[in-house]
């Protein structure tokens, strides 16, 4: 899987288009990243960029835009209405996919050390990559904001934690930091009036309303302030508005942990809490972008709701998603431009992307690649596939009801192995091309000689363990076969059946390709560790997959 991050950095310009452009071209400046979405703001005199890109790729963008920053944008002359410290006023780093928490705070650690040697920035670490817990809160830690850092850096509590306690004027103070994903949500109601509208929003979001007393006076704490009787959605903040543009008022969310309270419980609970105030929800609107997990998610959730199997594809759970929430009421949702994974890698690969009838002709071309590699990643993918298809068609015929809790996983898992081997289809194929590629690289001098020995054993490697990832793969879609033959629709018995032998197919031709790639190995002992465990297992799926195809025939013939 691809390792992504997402980062959205904060820079203090808004209205000048060329010196925002001077910031957003060394992002772009960096492969590997994508650039998705620049926001300017006149009156806070703030922009807000959105990029993915892999970690290192992420990183090094966002060190050229912190470092380009102070150039265009002096801080001791700025002005706007958001609050502010640095001329790039935060850097977050959000994890979207093959990547942790804990690796995003470690890439803001690394990257708040570099800017503070080499940039002579001061730098707080916030969020989860905070070094205490008073520094977490981004507000906490930019409370004075510029005007006031010059003093608050020089205190032993607010000792920056890279960089000079003496602070750089013009570029001020920068916060980089590690935080899940915020989604930026509306829910659509059936009315103008913004007060109904804030009602809901007041009971949903996590801070809640003032509670009352009897007297029906605000209940305050010994400091004097109101006490709250918390909202039903945690990390989530709300308020309600009208649009003119759309005639309707709205609740306006922030949900800042969307795995904590995610999109479709926030719209289910608007549902419910609308329903007392007498209105009704007609759908709902995404601002920005959205990850694909969030809408994998969505769509189960509501074909769990219907009683149906949620293991169905992927486009169909975006699209139970889009339909489910509304999405589209307002303007056309295209998931293509609004979530993040399809924006950066599209929805598939070149070669898992043709029709059935493109991807043999140009298997049977003279070209090497596709070649069983990927052959033997699309008859795994198939074979998965065959049992995603059993369990849906058990799950919702009640005569098999007590059967339904083994083939939900069943389905659920088909599809995600059947997706990460439509990935390798491609990999494997990357994986040749790598090879080829290291292959000439130029060997005119003892270094180049060196340096070319270097990228073939690395490629080599690489594409030895592409296919030993297959390998490992078809165990998994074999344990669904055999559950699929054992729990699933008895008509739909030969089907199990076909998926465990494609299931074989996949780990005998996935081995062949470990045990190809092998004797070009320079590391002996790597090269027979290897080896040995790509035996033990197509042995282990040898082995299983005639049980499991024994069973069926007997099952078909009794």
């Amino acid at each position: 899987m691809q390792k992504l991050v997402e980062c959205v950095p904060n820079f203090s310009e808004g209205r000048d288009p060329e010196l925002i452009r001077a910031i957003t071209d060394e992002i772009q400046s960096v492969d590997g990243v994508e650039l998705l979405d620049v926001d300017p703001g006149a009156d806070t005199n703030r922009t807000v960029v959105t990029f993915v890109g892999s970690p290192e790729a992420a990183s090094e963008a966002a060190f050229r835009a912190i470092a380009k920053a102070p150039s265009v944008i002096d801080m001791a002359s700025h002005e706007g209405e958001h609050p502010r410290m640095g001329a790039t006023d935060v850097c977050p780093f959000v994890p979207l996919q093959g990547v942790t928490m804990e690796d995003c705070a470690e890439l803001a650690r690394k990257l708040g050390e570099r800017v503070g040697r080499e940039l002579g920035i001061s730098v707080f670490l916030y969020g989860e990559a905070a070094s205490s817990p008073e520094r977490q809160s981004l507000a906490t830690v930019r409370a004075g904001e510029y005007e006031g850092m010059a003093a608050k850096i020089q205190k032993p509590e607010w000792k920056p934690d890279f960089g000079p306690t003496q602070l750089n004027t013009r570029a001020g103070v920068t916060a980089i930091g590690a935080r899940e994903f915020l989604i930026a949500y509306n829910i659509n109601l059936n009315t103008r009036d913004k007060r109904l509208a804030n009602e809901v929003a007041i009971d949903v979001r996590e801070m809640g309303r003032n509670k009352r007393g009897p007297d029906g006076k605000f209940v305050r704490d010994e400091a004097g302030k109101p006490i709250k009787n918390p909202g039903r959605l945690k990390e989530c903040r709300a308020v309600g508005w009208y649009i003119e543009e759309y005639a309707r008022a709205q609740i306006s969310m922030n949900l800042t942990n969307y795995k904590i309270t995610p999109m479709h419980e926030a719209f289910d609970v608007c549902e419910e809490e609308a329903r007392k105030y007498g209105l009704r929800v007609t759908g709902s609107e995404l601002v920005g972008l959205i990850p694909l997990a969030a809408m994998r998610d969505a769509g189960r959730h509501y074909l769990a709701k219907q009683g149906l199997s949620t293991g169905v594809p992927e486009s169909e759970l975006v699209r139970i998603a889009i339909q489910s929430l509304g999405l589209d009421e307002l303007s056309a949702f295209d998931p293509s431009k609004k979530i993040i994974e399809y924006r950066v890698r599209g929805t598939g690969g070149p070669l898992v992307s043709r029709t059935v009838s493109g991807f043999v002709d140009e298997l049977s071309s003279d070209s090497p690649a596709p070649g069983g590699g990927s052959v033997a990643a699309l008859c795994g993918s198939l074979g998965a596939g065959l049992a995603a298809m059993v369990a849906n068609l058990t799950i919702g015929k009640k005569k098999f009801q007590d059967r339904w809790d083994a083939m939900r996983e069943v389905g659920d898992q088909g599809q995600l192995l059947k997706d990460r081997l439509l990935h390798l289809v491609d990999a494997d194929t990357d994986a040749f091309n790598e090879v080829m590629a290291a292959m000439r690289l130029p060997k005119k001098s003892d270094a180049e000689i060196a340096a070319r020995a270097e990228a073939i054993e690395e490629a080599t490697k690489n594409a030895t363990m592409i296919p030993f990832q297959v390998l490992e793969t078809s165990l998994e879609v074999l344990d669904l076969a055999d559950t699929a033959a054992a729990h699933g629709n008895p008509n739909s018995a030969s089907d199990a059946g076909v998926a465990a032998l494609a299931a074989r197919t996949c780990a005998e031709g996935a081995h062949l390709n470990v045990l190809i790639n092998l004797p070009g190995i320079e590391d002996q002992g790597w090269r027979e560790e290897t080896k040995a465990k790509s035996k033990e297992l197509v042995a282990r799926a040898r082995q299983r997959s005639e049980e499991i195809v024994g069973r069926v025939e007997d099952a078909v013939q009794s």
